[in-house]
């Protein structure tokens, strides 16, 4: 196959834009996306000057390739069908609740996984043709497990690296999928496989040998044909001095100000910021503060939970049924517990600018992030990068990856809800003199491990300049 001309060249489901419609002339018109893999990504790309494969956001004709703040941007199609049974359906009905431990029940349907090879194979096909001899392509999480396989098929010359942004299930979980083989050796395509934790990446391990034609010491696989493959763990970030530069805009602190008064200057503001998912335990975060009001530990108009859920595939029925059921519990305890002119709960099921998120970071006491299972979770690493002033509790579920960093945190089991419970408590009482030592490790912790470090980490590692990656 004839190559292109990029040195470097990210594959994700996603392009850093979304369309949001067509100019006059009939060109397509794009913003800035929000999500976690963009804010990480998108300096490093615009650092290489490379190419971006991905889908625009919406189904129908993807336009032609183009160029934004530094980037090459190559639209990758998909039809409407291609949405309802790749995207919507394997990726989100199928590998991401089985992917989190089975929160919800997977479902197997062999259309989806039909199509999920159909426009896997399509995202190869793009990023082969944009990729220079020899050139570095970097795959982007679970909606591509089958590109690096299949690129390699293509493209034997390329570096591959493959990236999981979500948990790997243990091998008893993962084993339900039908389709088990055909994803261990998708995933095999690449030369360095990495996860959020050690835990996901031993996980992997162990599925390489129970399902592949593999055998593994360490970190490293070695898979048929004399090649060898190496999988270890490489957490996350963000980029913590721009979002801390952010947090201290005076226009930003004084919205900080301006978001206390208008919830009634109470005495404790807890926040939670999550995409409106099962995975993220809103609903034993909402349990928890109302019982909290309900014992009287916490007191009416002196504690305000701020609840920020920004929406998430919403034609997925889980998800639908997710916001029905929050917005109920919301209900109810503003029902229960509001006054004329005060409620408690706050639900705001919209996205917001980044300027609007560190104000409300810094506006909060104490940071509530209950997920029940995640890969890392970037919200804790931004509440830690917007606090300069050294204050504020992180509340943080240890089944989120942030947890095996952020250990000045205060941990939680979130299913555990009486613990829950003493423990946002210990957040909302605890001494001045406390809580800054705390965030001051939490935030050295952010400051020093940012998403250029964790970056570059990967991509000498796979450029085998750096040393095994940790496999667990």
């Amino acid at each position: 196959m004839p190559s292109g001309q990029y040195d470097f060249v990210v594959v994700a489901n996603r392009l850093p834009v979304d369309r949001v419609g067509t100019a006059e002339d009939g060109s397509p018109q794009y913003e800035t996306s929000p999500g976690g893999l963009v804010t990480a990504l998108a300096p490093v790309m615009t650092a290489h000057r490379g190419a971006w494969v991905g889908w625009p956001g919406a189904p129908g004709e993807a336009g032609e390739p183009f160029d934004s703040e530094g980037m090459h941007l190559v639209p990758v199609e998909l039809s409407h069908e291609d949405v309802e049974d790749y995207y919507e359906g394997m990726s989100n009905g199928t590998l991401w609740p089985l992917f989190h431990d089975v929160i919800v029940a997977p479902e197997y349907h062999r259309s989806w996984w039909d199509a999920y090879e159909r426009v896997n194979q399509r995202f190869a096909d793009a990023a082969a043709a944009q990729a220079a001899q020899g050139a570095t392509v970097w795959v982007q999480d679970y909606q591509l497990l089958l590109v690096p396989a299949r690129l390699r098929a293509l493209r034997p010359d390329l570096k591959i690296g493959f990236f999981n942004h979500i948990p790997f299930p243990g091998y008893e979980i993962f084993s339900q999928l039908p389709w088990r083989s055909q994803v261990v050796e998708g995933v095999l395509g690449a030369d360095l496989v990495g996860f959020q934790r050690r835990g996901d990446a031993a996980n992997f391990l162990r599925a390489c040998r129970r399902l592949g034609d593999a055998s593994t010491k360490g970190g490293t696989i070695s898979v048929a044909g004399g090649r060898t493959v190496r999988a270890g763990a490489f957490p996350i970030s963000i980029d913590s001095r721009g979002f801390e530069e952010l947090a201290s805009a005076p226009e930003v602190m004084a919205r900080a100000e301006q978001i206390r008064k208008e919830l009634g200057d109470p005495d404790t503001v807890l926040l939670g910021v999550d995409r409106l998912d099962y995975t993220k335990g809103i609903r034993h975060r909402l349990t928890c503060f109302s019982e909290l009001l309900a014992d009287g530990r916490l007191g009416t108009e002196s504690a305000v939970l701020v609840q920020v859920a920004s929406p998430s595939r919403e034609r997925v029925r889980a998800y639908s049924d997710l916001r029905d059921e929050v917005e109920l519990t919301v209900g109810r305890i503003n029902g229960d517990h509001g006054t004329v002119g005060f409620q408690p709960v706050h639900y705001l099921h919209q996205s917001f600018p980044r300027e609007e998120m560190a104000a409300l970071y810094l506006a909060a006491d104490v940071m509530l992030v209950t997920a029940l299972r995640d890969g890392m979770n970037l919200v804790a690493k931004e509440y830690v990068a917007a606090r300069h002033d050294s204050d504020g509790v992180l509340v943080l579920s240890e089944f989120a990856g942030a947890a095996d960093e952020l250990t000045q945190a205060v941990l939680i089991n979130p299913h555990d809800i009486a613990g829950t419970k003493a423990a946002v408590l210990r957040a909302v009482q605890m001494p001045r003199d406390e809580r800054r030592r705390r965030m001051r490790a939490l935030r050295r912790r952010v400051v020093e491990h940012d998403v250029e470090r964790w970056a570059a980490g990967f991509l000498d590692a796979l450029a085998g300049h750096a040393d095994q990656p940790d496999a667990g």
